[in-house]
């Protein structure tokens, strides 16, 4: 587990700084994870995106059951946690190197939780043998990840079913050599 203190981040009190950990998904996480992927979407998602688009992203991710089954499918979670070891941001990575998720609840951003999230993601892909790692990055991402040394290699252009009609969004196909 990986441990840091951020000084410039908010306080608990006059000087107190807010303390931040690193550590690997439990089971009783995936409800909090849940709601941090919601509260990033519908609080963060609409400096860049618009609201028939937020609506449609929101909607792709089914709930707590989920975090569970992709852990339990072979993908590596890792939790950012407050001073009270409640998570406030989480990354997800799967097994071939495809990093799927980095989401940060609104209340802690800019914090630099991305930033150790996605060096965690990167030390388990190369003990895992993992020589490349890709994502597709939301516009609200793509600095973070160009920040840890991704670079992008294509826009993508697609759209999601929602509400009986195909919604266009884009984000930002990345990768970052290992190796």
């Amino acid at each position: 587990m990986s441990s840091f203190i951020c000084t410039s981040c908010s306080t608990r009190g006059p000087e107190l700084p807010m303390a931040y950990s690193i550590r690997p998904y439990r089971d009783n996480d995936a409800k909090a994870l849940a709601e941090v992927i919601a509260a990033a979407i519908a609080a963060i998602g609409p400096h860049a995106y618009s609201p028939e688009q937020v609506a449609a992203w929101s909607a792709r991710h089914p709930g707590a059951g989920r975090y569970r089954e992709r852990v339990a499918e072979g993908h590596a979670i890792f939790v950012a946690t407050d001073a009270d070891d409640s998570p406030v941001a989480y990354a997800l990575i799967e097994p071939d190197g495809h990093l799927d998720h980095l989401y940060n609840h609104p209340d802690h951003t800019r914090r630099g939780l991305a930033t150790q999230l996605l060096a965690r993601a990167e030390i388990y892909a190369q003990t895992h043998g993992v020589e490349r790692i890709y994502t597709e990055a939301s516009d609200l991402a793509r600095p973070a990840f160009e920040r840890a040394g991704y670079v992008v290699t294509n826009k993508r252009e697609f759209t999601i079913a929602h509400e009986g009609r195909d919604v266009p969004i884009h984000n930002w196909a990345m990768e970052k050599r290992l190796k």
